[in-house]
């Protein structure tokens, strides 16, 4: 496991630090005398602990506590980790309600930042964190950790959802070519059935798989704006731009000869199954997922690069999509050093601690695709840094859990229907907005 401290300051930070700990930096940096050096800068965190608190377990915790370590060199904080496990809500509900919720809490959903404002268990950002914000990200990850006009998150680590893996081989077989927009898309998965192997393996027992497709479709063809305005239920599922992105996604799902299994085999593929179902199984040429199909595709044996490769989601309209998954690191406590943290995470410096190390994608923009140790991940982080004011955030994750998070029910189970039954468009948006209609009431 490859690790990286860097421990080196700039003055601005340094200060910030300071003010965030209470501490005058007069006091905090000696002045040298006239001809003497200046010595370096103290470190403003002594004798501070701060617990954060989140579901990162294994490589993924192990990676994160090297940033913190990072920062209790800077600081001279201790930082203690727990884990959430899965079900953040759960490990954070009865620590709240006991008045002893941990210093910084990283939350995997939006929604979750509105969920703790209104129950008052946030603390607002400081000035020094905000510039760090306003410095380092575009003004729409700012809103996605606001409620009610107050910042209170910092997006620290993302997961790219627009991609399509595939596996070489069988594009070789069939004379296939990586397809650039939707109607490429579309004809290299003919091209790839005609050689006799499926096109995709769908992973549509995940429901969760099948929200991605849609919003990556619904991106390219509706537009960065709509698809905010759909993420928050201001305009209705019943729209026609939803009537556009199924009746393409309509034209991958309604063709058996496409899906490993048809249409019924799909439904009964979770993830990762229909990773392996491509990687070392070799019975689908292409699976639809993010960032993180990586590493299933390896543990099935494929090297990344040589047969395991993916190019970005293909245009289905004017836009390319670029939609990410994300954590948002909170304060829950107006402790010393919580602040001096998340301004650290928000940070240039902070993300390029975190990129030198694997299985990390930064939505800073400020952080050069140069850091990452991957061209994978190189490239990625360059094609969100390209992206600019037009990445958005998973729609069904931005969505109240009952319609956009919940197996067998809302976004998911409509969807999965809609995969049975690709004729069915208007009656599935009908539903779906009678599910989004319950949901944001």
């Amino acid at each position: 496991m490859r690790k990286s401290i860097i421990t080196a300051t700039t003055a601005g930070l340094a200060l910030a630090l300071a003010a965030c700990s209470g501490q005058a930096s007069d006091s905090a940096t000696p002045k040298a005398g006239a001809g003497e050096s200046a010595p370096p800068a103290a470190k403003t965190l002594e004798g501070v602990t701060i617990e954060v608190a989140a579901k990162w377990t294994g490589p993924e915790q192990t990676n994160f506590q090297e940033v913190l370590k990072a920062f209790e060199a800077k600081t001279g904080a201790k930082v203690t980790y727990a884990s959430t496990g899965e079900d953040t809500g759960a490990y954070l509900g009865p620590r709240i309600q006991g008045k002893n919720p941990p210093d910084i809490a990283i939350l995997p959903q939006p929604g979750l930042v509105k969920q703790y404002a209104d129950q008052k268990a946030l603390k607002p950002l400081t000035p020094e964190v905000l510039k760090q914000i306003d410095d380092n990200y575009t003004p729409y990850w700012k809103e996605l950790g606001s409620a009610d006009g107050q910042a209170y998150g910092v997006l620290v680590k993302a997961a790219h959802k627009s991609l399509i893996w595939y596996r070489d081989k069988a594009f070789q077989d069939a004379g296939a070519q990586q397809p650039a927009t939707w109607d490429d898309l579309v004809k290299t998965a003919q091209t790839i059935a005609d050689s006799g192997t499926p096109a995709f393996s769908l992973c549509g027992a995940s429901g969760w798989t099948l929200t991605d497709l849609f919003e990556n479709v619904y991106l390219s063809s509706a537009g960065p704006e709509n698809y905010t305005k759909l993420s928050k239920h201001e305009i209705p599922w019943t729209d026609p731009s939803v009537t556009t992105a199924l009746e393409k996604i309509a034209q991958l799902v309604g063709k058996k000869e496409f899906l490993l299994g048809g249409s019924a085999g799909a439904l009964q593929t979770d993830f990762p199954t229909c990773v392996t179902q491509v990687y070392g199984q070799d019975k689908s040429a292409m699976v639809i997922e993010a960032d993180f199909v990586g590493t299933t595709a390896e543990e099935s044996g494929a090297k990344l690069g040589e047969e395991a490769k993916y190019f970005p989601f293909p245009k289905a309209g004017g836009t390319e999509p670029v939609v990410l998954g994300g954590d948002i690191a909170v304060a829950l406590k107006d402790s010393k050093g919580a602040m001096a943290l998340l301004e650290f995470l928000a940070s240039k410096e902070g993300g390029e601690v975190w990129a030198k190390l694997p299985g990390y994608l930064s939505p800073n923009r400020n952080v050069s695709p140069d850091n990452y140790p991957s061209e994978l991940t190189k490239k990625l982080a360059q094609t969100i840094i390209s992206a600019g004011d037009a990445v958005r955030y998973d729609m069904s994750d931005l969505a109240p859990s009952a319609f956009g998070g919940t197996d067998g029910k809302g976004e998911w189970k409509l969807l999965q229907d809609f995969v049975r039954d690709p004729s069915k468009i208007k009656d599935i948006q009908n539903k779906l907005e009678d599910e989004a209609k319950k949901a944001w009431k």
